[in-house]
């Protein structure tokens, strides 16, 4: 049986859809995301990762069945809009069959149409997921490592606008 699963950038009715796959991520995944063990997200925080300005900040989601199952987001850096900070999180049911990879490869391309050169995170030096996962889509990243966590750099490549069809004479 074939699962269709849609990514598109996220949209202010996807609310629901967050706070409804907040519960069915472990808390495993939970502490991989955020860094810590989050038990519950405080509002404010659901709706700054809903509501974004699809330009400094960006995050694009896969969903299945009409539920958000994943999401991978950047932030662009204030002190250089060359430069935004990723993170990727998806629904325990639905790792390890591409849609990390799907969403930080679409993640990364609409970042670098609009002009950002380099991706950075912060990655448990422990996730081995998420590190094969940048390495793969980010090959040229530098990882330096502190006290068991990774700090990524990696550049993307600008991405081509598309060239506008000729208007007929």
């Amino acid at each position: 049986m074939d699962i269709a699963v849609a990514t598109r950038p996220v949209q202010d009715d996807d609310l629901g859809r967050f706070l409804r796959m907040w519960p069915r991520l472990s808390m495993e995944t939970r502490y991989r995301r955020f860094h810590s063990p989050v038990h519950r997200l405080p509002m404010e925080l659901v709706q700054r990762l809903v509501h974004v300005d699809h330009a400094d900040r960006e995050a694009v989601v896969a969903v299945i069945g009409g539920e958000v199952v994943g999401v991978a987001r950047y932030d662009r850096s204030p002190a250089d809009p060359t430069e935004a900070e990723f993170a990727v999180v998806v629904e325990d049911d639905w790792q390890n069959v591409g849609l990390g990879r799907q969403l930080l490869d679409e993640l990364s391309r609409l970042a670098a149409r609009r002009g950002v050169r380099t991706l950075t995170a912060t990655v448990q030096a422990d996730n081995e997921r998420m590190v094969w996962l940048i390495r793969r889509l980010l090959p040229r990243a530098r990882f330096s490592v502190d006290a068991g966590v990774y700090t990524v750099r990696g550049p993307i490549e600008p991405v081509a606008e598309p060239v506008p069809e000729p208007v007929p004479a």
